[in-house]
């Protein structure tokens, strides 16, 4: 990877539900992340709707590296004002053509939504990634197809971007991780063991060293806080605390960035 994200980074995470999957794994382990705020969003031009309104709405300092993960190409139209929507709000579906965005739609999209972000904060770093999620609705070959869109288009945005690059959980889970075990038993949907397969990777390739021993410090007191005790109201396990608040606290005087 071209840059390394610092311990507890201010991040976005916008997208499909594997952007939550990796979101979540980020908040988890105390990076200061936002993840999907407005909702799950699929296709390109839903993820540039969704920065465009968190640039508009953010009462607080911006992100310093932010995640688009691309789930298909297939929008909705209003069919009365031709707008992309986001989700149908449950509206009659007669209301709304289903429709796809070709390579060069994509590309264009993402590139706005990038530079959007980037006259916010001319140091963002962006991540694209296509999520490995298959769209059984569509039909495995049609979903495919969806997928080569979005990573055609990905490439396009990466060559001609500095600030953006790409990382492979797509052929990670489909080249890497062929078995069905790595699936939920819908045969689709990522397993907890591939989400966190992709977040080790992740840790791998994006973060710093620095960022890596914070992971390594905060571990253990993640795991004491998590721990469920036999005796709550025993001298031992008061003391347990005691001490594991204690650590907690250090840990904070050295990352002062460390979020509640």
């Amino acid at each position: 990877m071209p840059f390394k994200i610092a311990p507890c980074e201010r991040m976005l995470f916008v997208g499909s539900c594997f952007a939550d999957n990796i979101g979540k794994k980020f908040a988890m382990e105390k990076f200061r992340a936002v993840v999907n705020p407005y909702g799950v969003m699929y296709n390109p031009a839903s993820i540039l709707h969704t920065v465009k309104r968190f640039l508009e709405e953010a009462c607080q300092e911006l992100p310093k590296t932010v995640f688009f993960t691309l789930g298909t190409n297939h929008v909705y139209v209003l069919k009365e004002t031709g707008e992309i929507v986001d989700n149908c709000g449950k509206r009659p579906q007669r209301l709304f053509e289903e429709r796809l965005l070709s390579v060069g739609e994509c590309k264009d999209y993402i590139e706005e939504a990038v530079k959007l972000l980037e006259k916010a904060s001319m140091d963002v770093r962006v991540v694209l990634t296509v999520s490995p999620i298959r769209y059984a609705k569509y039909g495995f070959h049609e979903s495919a197809l969806s997928k080569a869109t979005l990573l055609l288009a990905a490439e396009q945005v990466e060559k001609e971007l500095n600030n953006v690059t790409y990382f492979p959980a797509y052929e990670i889970v489909n080249d890497e991780l062929r078995d069905y075990r790595f699936y939920q038993p819908d045969m689709l949907h990522p397993s907890q063991q591939t989400v966190d397969f992709i977040w080790q990777k992740i840790v791998d390739a994006c973060l710093s060293n620095e960022a890596k021993d914070f992971l390594k410090e905060w571990k253990p007191i993640k795991e004491a806080l998590a721990h469920k005790p036999f005796q709550p109201d025993s001298v031992e396990y008061r003391n347990f605390l005691q001490a594991t608040k204690e650590r907690l606290q250090r840990l904070r005087e050295k990352y002062p960035n460390m979020p509640e």
